[in-house]
């Protein structure tokens, strides 16, 4: 990085550098008194259906990461932003040891069995990294460690590992990695029984394996190193070069996505095709070395469906004759024939089936009602169901760790904007739950002195939109005082529970009420939840947003002049829409990772994952696309008006987002605002779209934004 720098130093302009040098060297200095990065304007002209748009900075594309200019720019921004910020260090510094304080150092999960061990990871002191392990009971007896990803991490600035995965015999472990960030994985071959690695290393993949039974292959799924998808599903015999591998699946269509994953009971292999509005499954016997893939029903628009094997059955959750989906069975020997189909969870207009699990005498299914999450366990051979019981009214909870089909119980994780992630059994035979394990909270968390809410809002178009809402109950007074920190993402169906965060109690404990917004484009109140905010009705997702903020502090929940909005990725394409929309609303926004400048990104399909949103965003090479993504694109609405302060972060070798789109919307907000607010950016140069890797490192990120904001309150 001292390479780029000095880089810097030669081409950022002259007043730029002397502001800063002078902020760095004179205590006294002030803030204000900087002068920001000012990018270069060079014409672009882009032409579709007879209308064209000129982008002065499209020059900041670069796909290799190593113009001299760009990283110059980047790292003057970075400049900026850091002196921008420097006399908020101490309360950043206070925020991160607050944050991290709460976190327990020596933490292990709960092992999870599979086959004849049980598969767990620890971390201990100042560590980053997890360590995985494995035992032949639960209770950890001579415990061995499979994996430290702390050695392997020491020498990168960046590490992440993926798909960590035993071979059938449990002598090998597959796994990838990744130095860069960019998602993009080499998988690596242990010998558990000797610690040596197998020559084999597979380069440019997903990350994931499935073994073969006979543990002499496996199956990956390789990337185009272009658009970033995995498309091409191949076969690895060990000993061999990649170079020989068998190409077994090749997705022709850049509207799937591809991963692959093992039946329960370990005989079949399947492919899953995905895309945002149809999906399916193909399926090979993990028994043959030569097998070839069969389709389980050809391929259809507009259908999505899972399996799940049972015995000789097949389970199918699929959305056929059902918007919110409904559970089917056939048997194997009617692979391939729908009309052969039986129902065993009918469709239901306000229920949504979400997720189903499979045990030898028992389906455990999870569905929403309402918004409300409801696990139902039924006895296959009787028929009759209970329902598995909570403390919490609203939460956010998912079936996990649940690999073997004869386990006498279900597993799940659990947690409430209350309540700190824990994880539960229950038993299959009478409801029973037991705690395996509660995340501890350090220091002095008191679950009794925060108060959780769920309300809904009416909508400007007389939509119910549901919020969560959680606060401290001594700092709490619903007079409008209190600041507001709202959350929203809104896309893909995503939906995000109302869920514990320890570091969001350094908000709480200064007075803060933090609020998600179920916004339309996810499914908390269903499929057509979803369905209502996205491709031609995409501003139902901002307007619910704003609407949110109108009435929150129309209710009290929050004081006019102290709110705050935060997204990231598509929630930062939120943001970015927002504050053209009802900026007046807003003091201070974080729009993380973002997702801004939609129409020129979705017409380039060299871009990753351009072609796999097509369904989400609709395709702008229909003038009808074309036209609505236009009138709601953040980076072509900007327009000169007074923007709320502003703090963007992006990381350079973001694999879903490119780090050019939030330098081109900062650099063009920077031309238009007419305000004296703050507009801050900062890359991290060393990560991607998740940003940094490591479990403290991460904790620096919340702290910026956090200290931006309650600096803002002082302000």
């Amino acid at each position: 990085m001292k390479k780029i720098k000095s880089l810097a130093l030669g081409l950022v302009a002259a007043s730029v550098l002397a502001a800063c040098s002078s902020a760095d060297n004179t205590a006294s200095s002030k803030e204000e008194n900087l002068v920001a990065p000012i990018a270069k304007k060079v014409p672009f002209e882009m032409t579709q259906h007879g209308h064209t748009r000129v982008d002065n900075y499209y020059w900041m594309r670069d796909d290799k990461r190593q113009d001299p200019e760009i990283l110059a720019h980047l790292e003057a921004e970075n400049s900026y932003t850091e002196q921008q910020l420097k006399h908020t260090e101490s309360l950043q510094s206070q925020l991160f040891d607050e944050i991290k304080g709460r976190i327990v150092k020596d933490d292990q999960s709960v092992p999870v069995k599979k086959g004849d061990y049980f598969y767990g990871s620890e971390v201990s002191g100042d560590n980053e990294y997890r360590i995985y392990t494995r035992a032949k009971d639960l209770a950890g007896t001579n415990k061995e460690v499979l994996l430290d990803v702390n050695e392997l991490a020491k020498n990168h600035e960046y590490f992440s590992v993926s798909g960590l995965s035993a071979s059938p015999d449990s002598k090998l472990l597959a796994y990838g990695e990744d130095t860069v960030s960019r998602r993009i994985y080499t998988i690596r071959i242990k010998n558990l029984e000797t610690g040596e690695y197998l020559k084999d290393e597979i380069k440019d993949t997903e990350g994931d394996v499935v073994w073969g039974n006979n543990n002499q292959f496996f199956y990956y799924i390789k990337k185009d190193p272009q658009t970033l998808l995995g498309y091409q599903v191949y076969r690895h015999v060990l000993g061999t070069e990649q170079s020989q591998d068998e190409l077994v699946y090749e997705e022709k269509n850049k509207a799937y996505y591809t991963y692959i994953s093992k039946s329960k009971d370990g005989q079949l292999v399947y492919i899953h095709h995905s895309s945002t509005e149809a999906s399916g499954v193909s399926i090979l016997n993990a028994n043959d070395v030569k097998a070839t893939p069969t389709r389980f029903i050809p391929r259809e628009a507009k259908h999505e469906y899972s399996i799940a094997k049972l015995n000789n059955d097949f389970y199918i959750k699929t959305n056929l004759n059902a918007v919110n989906f409904r559970l089917m069975k056939v048997d194997a020997a009617n692979i391939g024939d729908k009309t052969k189909w039986q129902e065993v969870i009918p469709a239901r207009d306000n229920v949504k089936l979400e997720d189903i699990e499979l045990f030898n005498n028992h389906l455990v299914y999870q569905e929403r009602e309402n918004g409300l999450i409801r696990y139902i366990v039924r006895e296959l051979n009787s028929g009759n169901e209970t329902e598995l019981k909570f403390k919490d009214v609203a939460f956010a909870s998912s079936l996990s760790g649940n690999h073997e089909l004869d386990n006498p119980k279900v597993r799940l994780y659990y947690a409430s904007m209350t309540t700190p992630i824990s994880v539960l059994e229950f038993s299959l035979e009478s409801g029973d739950k037991t705690v395996l394990k509660e995340q501890k909270v350090l220091g002095d968390f008191n679950t009794d002195n925060y108060v959780s809410e769920r309300i809904m809002v009416t909508a400007r178009d007389g939509k119910k939109v549901p919020v969560s809402l959680v606060y401290r109950k001594d700092k709490f007074k619903k007079d409008g005082t209190n600041p507001l920190y709202q959350y929203g993402y809104g896309s893909y169906g995503a939906t995000f529970d109302p869920i514990f965060s320890s570091s969001r109690l350094s908000l709480l404990d200064r007075g803060f009420v933090y609020a998600i917004a179920h916004i339309r484009g996810s499914e908390m109140l269903g499929r057509p939840w979803y369905d209502d905010g996205k491709k031609l009705t995409k501003k139902n997702t901002f307007n619910d947003f704003v609407d949110v903020t109108k009435s929150l502090v129309a209710q009290g929940y929050g004081a006019k002049d102290k709110v705050f909005a935060v997204g990231g990725s598509a929630g930062g394409l939120l943001m970015g829409a927002v504050i053209n929309q009802a900026p007046e609303l807003y003091r201070g926004v974080a729009a993380h990772v973002p997702f801004v400048d939609v129409v020129t990104t979705m017409l380039d399909e060299s871009i990753p994952l351009t072609t796999n949103e097509y369904d989400e965003w609709g395709n702008p090479n229909d003038k009808v696309y074309y036209d609505y993504m236009l009138s709601y694109s953040p980076y072509d609405q900007v327009k000169r008006q007074a923007y709320p302060n502003l703090l963007v972060t992006t990381g350079l070798h973001d694999s879903q987002v490119q780090y050019f789109e939030p330098m081109k919307w900062v650099a063009k907000l920077r031309e238009y605002k007419t305000d004296n607010n703050l507009l801050l950016f900062k890359t991290d140069m060393e990560a991607g779209h998740g940003g940094s890797s490591g479990r403290f490192k991460r904790i620096n990120d919340t702290a910026l934004e956090y200290a931006f904001f309650l600096d803002l309150l002082n302000k």
